[in-house]
């Protein structure tokens, strides 16, 4: 963050100082974690029912706090107090943006997908100049202005991801830290429940291009119909990305090896290279072309494009992250979260990857899916079917429907079974996993990942695979 004195804090957010000195300033990170906090720090105090942040204003201080940001007076507690301390976190990110004129805002949304990307563009910005594009989702109100407080002067390239549950909240994010650049990956159902259908989700995406000023840029997914036709929300230049043949930034001739990771011809106007991804999943290309349209435009030549997106990694966890156990086990652990989109795009990752092999997936709950919830999991178990995985776990009854979709498929030379909860699903893979199977484990954010952990657990401990 910049160097703001408490006057100019006070100022930003509309605030008044109790017991500070308005000259004293703010050198460290804007945080509302009082175990993070550092010298020259501002901490953002929240109210809550369970844990208020107020409590821990004096131990902000000791850890060397500046003042903290916050509702109500705390005692002996320099304060910047508001009525709002989340509306005030976000003024104090604009304000942050503001002083900042060699900033480039690069935002991105989509139904899944985001933070992969946002990961990707940052790693490749990251070769052009210093980046602020920290793994993990922070998407939301208060995610959204945290990341913003972590730009500099010396920042050339802020990439934030937005998230949304309703129309308008995209829009919120991009009056807190406006985009140069937006990037709208695609239109699926999560959050669905919420929105009521695919239309108004794109509705709801498009408020990202609708921002943009006419100098900016929109990349959009060409391969997508509703991002697609989004080009006529926006004033700014347009570049649309895909496999689509008139998409401007598009791969050819696509490929995958027997890990899942694909390779394609990388066409621009300015020519074509080959590329070689480290990324496992079909999905990845179009993660990959979204970060090289943003990449080009931001100069970098094709010949060093083409070879930055083959050094691509993951550095946001538990997403499409691929690991080998010395038992000859193989696990893909996508647990971070589920949506139907994403759950097909792991479950043929799964196929690509487990051909010749006995593949498993683990499967859980998909949140926020509302009426479409019975259908959304029925369509996953019967796509696991059709795909040939050879078994199926089915971890709550909440995920009951993936496990009916599946045995619905009459053809299917698979089995699916529906468990009770994590501890059940590892007690029943310990007992059957053998070596050169490869395990998928997928879910929202219902403790889903506790199967990942164990997977990864019983590699070191020698409980694995039994011959």
């Amino acid at each position: 963050m910049i160097a703001l004195s408490l006057a100019e804090v006070a100022a930003a957010v509309d605030g008044r100082l109790v017991a500070a000195d308005p000259a004293a300033t703010v050198t460290g990170p804007v945080e509302f974690d009082s175990r993070k906090v550092g010298p020259g720090s501002l901490f953002v105090a929240f109210p809550g029912e369970k844990v208020d942040g107020h409590d821990y204003a004096s131990a902000a201080m000791s850890a060397g706090a500046v003042a903290v940001l916050g509702t109500r007076e705390v005692p002996g507690v320099p304060m910047v107090l508001v009525t709002d301390a989340l509306t005030a976190m976000g003024r104090l990110a604009r304000a942050v943006v503001d002083r900042l004129p060699g900033l480039t805002v690069i935002g991105l949304t989509g139904s899944s997908g985001k933070t992969t990307t946002k990961d990707l563009i940052g790693q490749l910005t990251a070769r052009l100049g210093p980046t602020v594009a920290p793994p993990g989702s922070f998407n939301n109100e208060l995610g959204h202005p945290h990341t913003a407080l972590r730009a500099g002067p010396d920042t050339r390239y802020l990439v934030l991801e937005k998230g949304s549950r309703g129309v308008g909240h995209v829009r919120y994010l991009c009056e807190i830290v406006p985009p140069r650049i937006s990037v709208v990956l695609n239109v699926g159902t999560s959050h669905i429940g919420e929105f009521g259908s695919q239309e108004t989700i794109a509705v709801a995406k498009g408020e990202l291009v609708e921002a943009l000023p006419p100098d900016g840029l929109a990349v959009l997914n060409a391969d997508d119909p509703r991002v697609d036709a989004m080009a006529s929300r926006t004033r700014a230049r347009v570049v649309r990305y895909g496999e689509a043949p008139d998409a401007d930034v598009r791969a050819e001739d696509v490929t995958l090896d027997d890990r899942g990771r694909g390779s394609y011809t990388l066409v621009t106007p300015e020519g074509s290279a080959p590329v070689r991804l480290g990324l496992t999943g079909r999905h990845q290309v179009s993660n990959t072309l979204a970060a090289a349209a943003v990449a080009r435009e931001l100069g970098m030549p094709l010949a060093e494009l083409a070879t930055a997106l083959g050094e691509l990694g993951l550095v946001s966890t538990r997403r499409m992250d691929v690991f080998d156990r010395p038992d000859g086990v193989t696990v893909i652990d996508d647990s971070y979260n589920a949506n139907p989109a994403s759950m097909s795009a792991a479950l043929k990752a799964l196929a690509s990857l487990g051909q010749g092999r006995r593949t498993v997936a683990v499967l859980g709950y998909m949140a926020e899916l509302g009426p479409f919830e019975r259908d959304g999991h029925a369509e996953v178990g019967q796509l696991a079917a059709e795909l040939g995985v050879d078994r199926l776990l089915v971890v709550g009854e909440p995920a009951a429907s993936i496990h009916e979709g599946a045995t619905a498929v009459g053809n299917w030379g698979g089995e699916s079974v529906l468990l009770t909860d994590q501890a059940a699903a590892v007690e029943v893979l310990r007992g059957e996993l053998r070596p050169g199977d490869v395990v998928l484990v997928k879910g929202s954010r219902y403790r889903t990942w506790e199967v990942a952990d164990a997977l990864r657990a019983d590699a070191t401990s020698g409980n694995g695979a039994t011959a």
